[in-house]
This record gives C-alpha cells, structure tokens and sequence, in this order.
C-alpha cells in the first residue's frame, strides 16, 4: 500500500486551476476578481509574481480586508498555460476546489 505524502506540489496545484477553469469555477481578470473579493464569491486568489505594484497592492488589500488567502508562487506564464488565457489575477468561487490547493501549499 502506498502511503500518500502531503506535500507543497506547484504542478498539482496548476492542474487543479486547470481543471477548475473547464468546470467555469474561476473568475479571472484583475476588476472582475475584485468584485468577487468583494462580494465574497471567491474562497482563494492567485496572483502573478511578476504583476504590478499597483495592482499586487490593490489585490493583497481587499483580500486581506476580506480574510481571503492570496497565493503568488506562480508567474503570469505558468498562470496563462494553466487557464488557457493570458491573466495575471485569478480568483477560485469553489471552496472545494480552493481547499484542495491550499491545502496542497502546506
């Protein structure tokens, strides 16, 4: 029997954005993500390491204001190919999806 190790996976988590994309969990665009920040739609953000300081700002304040977790582990490259759409802010609206990449950050 294997024994499943829980451990930080950068390409698992990629694959889970992936995948939440194609079931329409995600919303994606820096205004549209701050909306849903605001509204509390979504339960986890992603943001590119190489966004702006004005918009990485914007971002971190409203989601830390609303007690949202915001994860920056990944350039807007690795974000584009994981969604098949060029964004650099990107907000997941299903909790379990959300769980299961947090989760996959500790």
């Amino acid at each position: 029997m294997k024994s499943q190790q829980q451990k930080k996976d950068p390409q698992k988590i990629l694959q889970l954005l992936g995948l939440a994309q194609r079931a329409r969990r995600l919303t994606t665009g820096e205004e549209l993500v701050l909306k849903a920040i605001s509204s509390h739609q979504v339960s986890v953000v992603f943001l590119a390491s190489d966004t702006g300081v004005n918009t990485t700002k914007r971002i971190r304040d409203k989601s830390n204001f609303n007690h949202i977790p915001v994860i920056e582990i990944f350039n807007t490259q690795q974000l584009t190919q994981a969604i098949g759409q060029p964004r650099k802010v990107i907000g997941v609206n299903d909790p379990g999806f959300a769980k299961g990449m947090v989760s996959l950050m500790n």
